[in-house]
């Protein structure tokens, strides 16, 4: 055979146990759907916007129990997840509820005084505000922290997951929300632990704002036997810094800093509710969808955050360009998503949709989406906040042995991962120096694409002139829209070092061929914005090819992500303009095209 499984080989060496048990039949994997980003009122900033829901109710909701919105509605799932983390934020963990009560020190504190006071939005808010101070330094000892209460708070968090893990039904993994954040520029990230047990307190920002620290604990976690992984997330806000060139101090990247950052992140969250971070339409001028649910600030204040060094697809190509330069690529990672609720309930669908931040935002005229009752001081007819900017969004996807703690831990380790919008979109993703003859209509083809390529996360390498193969199936969710195509994102290093990029649809609904730049024709999709009506000449439950790269050139350096689209629908704030019988509000997208990713494959 043509190819090279690296990434296999690297499991093998590094974690021997789970690539001996990923190999197999991996035929047999079964797709899961997740969360792995919410809070619950141990969450200092959820607890400040009301929420009151416990980790036991978080794992409940996530079973397909009801359970209540801080502002008294019911909020229900369309159907189950297959798995769940609580990833409240270490700092603080626990402190606020802590506050609130009156035989703690901490009760005492004038900041303590000052959030009890808080009943409106903009109270909540100025509260919320006032925190963030504190969230960005650590060159002295803060006074609002008391570690017995934060391990009283983590012990909560471990207990309750061990509770509601049901191996083979439900996986509840044992997680937390790393916050880093200097001058509200986005450094989060969640921290997953593959079995029932922890630290006795997790790593965070009081520690150290440096992610590189966060690594080095996590290292030494890993070479007592306990392994975890950290996810960046919402690198949108990251005015740049998620995915620079340079260092903490400055000092360049090199080789050991690429490997130990992919073995402590192998993954990356790329859609949540404050926004999508695959690309920008600065960053990828040329692909007409790029411009999708841009969320343009930093986390949680008005100003801009920078998009050169903020999104992934960028990222992906700033990897390679490092990689030829002798210094590794710490930008290989695969894809999920999540929704980063605050009320321990995610809002997945846009018909259906209760934003994120509890009080602040429970209602169509607090998050920005219909007029408010009176207009603002200046004549604005909008609440004045960012809500508006936010999204529906998204799931995580693994494709995984069984629905285990190690299964669904060793999946996202191999990358065998994607990322919905929320839609529960269905998608398979391999490439191989040359798949068998009419591999897509083969009743074994799933068999043949894992013993003759490598699936989505992988590693390909081609020898000689032949371009590579990549087998795509996507299959629609049946509560949703049908599917309008299939794309194929290209990356790749030029021979002046520089990387360029180039996406392709490769299948069309209709059974449509893509035409003149490589384009499905125009399907005719509509949305009816005064009813929420959408119809298609043509849409697809499934779709499914076999696509060569015509522009693939000898010893490439590329890599290759799908794009799944389904039809337009109507956007979550042109539901809420609906129902409050008000036309939709001007300045934001009326209609959207939800969608998945896959993880990248990377070839040569």
């Amino acid at each position: 055979m043509k190819y090279t499984l690296i990434s296999a080989i690297f499991a093998a060496i590094f974690f021997p146990l789970a690539a001996a048990h990923a190999a197999d039949k991996p035929e047999n994997r079964q797709v899961l759907f997740g969360e792995t980003h919410l809070h619950t009122l141990l969450s200092f900033d959820s607890y400040v916007f009301g929420n009151r829901n416990t980790p036991d109710d978080a794992y409940r909701y996530a079973k397909g129990e009801t359970i209540k919105h801080p502002a008294g509605f019911d909020m229900t799932l369309t159907e189950p997840l297959d798995f769940q983390s609580v990833t409240d934020h270490a700092i603080y963990l626990g402190m606020l509820p802590a506050m609130h009560d009156p035989k703690l020190a901490v009760s005492k504190h004038p900041l303590s005084l000052n959030i009890r006071k808080a009943n409106t939005q903009a109270e909540r808010l100025a509260a919320f505000q006032q925190l963030f101070p504190r969230l960005t330094k650590s060159d002295e000892p803060d006074d609002l922290v008391d570690e017995n209460i934060m391990k009283s708070a983590w012990a909560q968090i471990i207990e309750a997951a061990n509770r509601h893990n049901e191996p083979g039904k439900f996986t509840a993994l044992i997680g937390y929300e790393y916050t880093s954040g200097p001058e509200n520029q986005n450094l989060h990230r969640n921290v997953f632990f593959r079995g029932g047990s922890a630290p006795s307190l997790p790593f965070s920002r009081i520690m150290s704002p440096n992610p590189e620290d966060l690594w080095a604990w996590m290292d030494g976690l890993r070479e007592n036997g306990m392994d975890t992984i950290a996810v960046p997330h919402n690198s949108n806000g990251s005015n740049g810094l998620m995915f620079m060139t340079k260092k903490w101090d400055g000092t360049p990247m090199d080789m050991d800093y690429a490997e130990t950052r992919m073995r402590n992140e192998p993954i990356v969250e790329m859609t949540q509710v404050k926004g999508d971070s695959e690309t920008h339409p600065l960053l990828s001028p040329n692909d007409e969808f790029a411009d999708f649910e841009t969320m343009p600030f930093r986390i949680g204040v008005w100003v801009e955050s920078q998009p050169d060094g903020s999104y992934v697809r960028q990222a992906y190509r700033r990897g390679l360009e490092m990689a030829a330069q002798g210094g590794g690529n710490p930008y290989r990672f695969g894809m999920i998503g999540a929704s980063d609720t605050h009320v321990g309930a995610g809002a997945f669908d846009e018909d259906n949709y209760w934003s994120k931040v509890g009080l602040v935002d429970a209602n169509a005229q607090l998050r920005g989406s219909v007029p408010m009752k009176e207009p603002n001081p200046d004549g604005s007819a909008y609440n004045v906040n960012n809500f508006h900017t936010w999204s529906a969004s998204g799931l995580a996807a693994v494709w995984a042995d069984g629905n285990t703690r190690g299964d669904i831990f060793d999946a996202m380790r191999r990358k065998e991962t994607y990322a919905t919008t929320g839609p529960r979109i269905k998608l398979r993703f391999f490439a191989s120096a040359e798949f068998s003859r009419n591999i897509e209509n083969r009743t074994d083809m799933v068999k043949r694409a894992y013993k003759e390529g490598v699936s989505m996360g992988g590693d390909l390498i081609v020898k000689g002139r032949r371009a590579p193969e990549f087998l795509v199936w996507a299959m629609r969710d049946a509560k949703s829209y049908g599917l309008q195509r299939v794309q194929i994102v290209k990356g790749w290093l030029k021979s002046d070092g520089s990387s360029d990029e180039k996406v392709f649809d490769v299948a069309c609904a209709g059974g449509k061929k893509p035409g003149r730049g490589h384009r499905c024709p125009d399907n005719g999709a509509k949305v009816d914005i005064t009813t929420c009506r959408a119809s298609a000449e043509t849409n697809a439950s499934e779709l499914k090819t076999v696509w060569q790269d015509p522009e693939f050139k000898k010893g490439q350096q590329a890599f290759y992500y799908v794009r799944v689209l389904e039809n337009p629908s109507c956007r979550w704030s042109t539901w809420d303009a609906l129902r409050a019988g008000v036309p939709p509000r001007p300045d934001v997208d009326t209609i959207i095209q939800e969608r998945a990713y896959s993880s990248p494959i990377w070839v040569n």
